[in-house]
């Protein structure tokens, strides 16, 4: 027997306890009847995790690594932990045995993409209610239409999840880490099958482990259709004019996409097909640390908006209450990785389609604490391709004598752990689809002016904003470029609506110009450096490797 017979046939025994694809009511009142969340004075759903669940665990995030796919797979990244297909095996009997022993099993039947042409049918098994609520508010709505239309229609995904149960970790020595804070094997595990279609979530309750396993499948998928996944914000104008945003955290991703004058696809992750881009989720699962109504009004509105609590929904995750009923957004002493999930419709300013055509401009934000990288810059397909690659962004570490010093922070693809595949399967479809529908890339760096983190300051948001409105509009285009000495790309001379246009070359901010040279080549270096440990044994082209800074 296969392991979706042993599911199937279990399913089948548990009879009238399995509660298969009920009501987004009977979801909410289930999961609070069952104690699963509490509900606050707005009427959200509040949850907390296990300290070891306040995040992924990419330590435990495992791959089945077998001789027919292994070769798609870029076993080399850290992000990429092979497992034996045999213990996966063990685990989902394992898991298996858990739901035998349930009240209750929670089934929900839904897709990923909002293009039905490759939407992924995906089956959650949960024991948990708030677990089964978590994809209704995070993956698309079941449509047989959609699911008969799509190249996947055949190749559904099965997902199992027990979020608060623990693996019998003595069964797994040897076969999975050994965890130095248990000081024994891990006792959980992120698994997939990317061969059988098959995940399994056990032992981690933090909710985007099923969201980033979910777009991790899709990730391998899409590629092998020619189908490009890509981690960024889209949006789009009045006129239909699609614009992609890609950034790691902290860069202005969120703020940036959120544009009163465009429409927004979604804030996470996206597919670029013969047909133009398109949505996986239906949801958001947004950071809530420091989060406030002023700053944040679609967000903040979506989460804490009041609404009888059967038809809110949004999930609050390990935020500090009150007795009350109240949020304390600004105390982090739980974790400041405090989340809310709610769908996408809670928002106003949303295109409900979640498609669009195929994007003129894309955006690659990094916030360069450096003070070097120019604030905006465009780049050449090869350069577009090699930044790609690399997904650069500054991050302030540890004090050290009262001056905290920036940290070069490299994810392939703005999204390392989430893309298993080689990493030329993404960088050459990115480079195919700029040439086929004329895409114009640009570098905005949302970081640091007037000398590094300590001494300069964060470049001004309404600057910035600026910066991104000529990209989109085009209008940047009306200006001289000169190429960076150091990053190579090309720096426009002037911009529409900044009247210091020396700003844009950024030595010109630094009281010492040497100091930034200094500065400048120091980060070239490490472009080169990372290039070489990340890409040296790869199949990059020449052309592409040429543009790497410091190369």
């Amino acid at each position: 027997m296969s392991l979706l017979d042993d599911l199937s046939g279990l399913l089948s025994r548990k009879g009238s306890s399995v509660r298969n694809n009920i009501s987004r009511e009977d979801m909410i009142n289930t999961s609070v009847d069952r104690r699963e969340a509490l509900v606050m004075k707005c009427g959200a759903l509040a949850s907390w995790t296990p300290t070891e669940s306040t995040g992924r665990s990419p330590k435990d995030t495992v791959i089945v690594k077998r001789i027919s796919s292994e070769r798609t797979i870029d076993w080399t990244s850290p992000n990429n932990l092979p497992v034996h297909e045999e213990t996966f095996d063990m685990v989902w009997a394992e898991i298996l045995q858990v739901f035998e022993e349930a009240d209750e099993l929670f089934v929900t039947d839904r897709l990923i993409g909002a293009d039905p042409r490759y939407a992924l049918p995906v089956r959650v098994v949960t024991d948990k209610a708030l677990t089964a609520l978590f994809t209704d508010n995070m993956f698309r709505p079941w449509s047989e239409e959609a699911a008969e239309m799509s190249i996947f229609r055949d190749r559904g995904f099965t997902l199992v999840a027990s979020p608060d149960k623990k693996i019998d970790y003595t069964k797994y020595k040897d076969r999975l880490r050994e965890n130095p804070d248990l000081r024994h094997t891990s006792d959980m595990m992120v698994g997939m099958d990317m061969d059988r279609n098959l995940g399994i979530v056990f032992g981690s309750a933090y909710g985007g482990s099923i969201k980033k396993l979910m777009f991790t499948v899709m990730n391998y998928l899409l590629p092998g259709k020619g189908i490009l996944p890509i981690h960024c914000s889209a949006n789009e104008s009045e006129n239909g004019d699609c614009a992609l945003l890609l950034g790691l955290s902290g860069t202005g991703k969120t703020t940036l996409s959120a544009d009163p004058s465009r429409a927004l696809l979604g804030d996470d992750e996206h597919g670029w097909s013969d047909h133009g881009v398109a949505n996986f989720e239906n949801g958001c699962y947004a950071k809530l640390i420091d989060l406030s109504a002023k700053k944040e009004p679609e967000i903040f509105s979506a989460c804490f908006h009041s609404d009888d609590y059967l038809n809110h929904g949004a999930i609050i995750e390990n935020v500090m209450v009150y007795p009350d009923g109240e949020f304390d957004l600004f105390d982090e002493r739980y974790t400041p990785n405090s989340r809310g999930s709610y769908p996408l419709r809670y928002l106003t300013n949303i295109k409900e389609s979640s498609v669009s055509g195929h994007p003129g401009t894309i955006l690659f934000l990094t916030a360069d604490a450096n003070s070097v990288i120019p604030p905006v810059s465009k780049l050449t397909k090869e350069q577009a391709m090699l930044w790609f690659l690399m997904g650069y962004t500054s991050k302030l570490a540890g004090t050290e004598t009262g001056i905290k010093e920036p940290v070069s922070t490299f994810s392939r693809f703005f999204g390392q752990p989430f893309m298993p595949r080689v990493p030329e399967a993404y960088a050459d479809l990115l480079g195919e689809k700029m040439d086929m529908h004329g895409t114009q890339v640009y570098l905005i760096n949302t970081g640091w002016t007037g000398g590094p983190y300590g001494t300069g300051h964060r470049i001004d948001l309404p600057l910035t904003r600026k910066m991104v409105e000529a990209c989109l509009s085009g209008k940047i285009e009306l200006s001289e470029m000169e190429r960076d000495p150091y990053f190579k790309v090309m720096v426009p001379t002037s911009c529409p609506g900044i009247e210091n246009s020396s700003m844009l070359d950024p030595g010109n901010t630094w009281e010492n110009r040497a100091d930034y040279e200094a500065r400048a080549r120091k980060l070239a270096g490490e472009f080169a450096a990372y290039f070489q440990k990340a890409y040296g044994s790869q199949n990059i082209s020449d052309e592409i490797a040429a543009e790497c800074p410091g190369r």
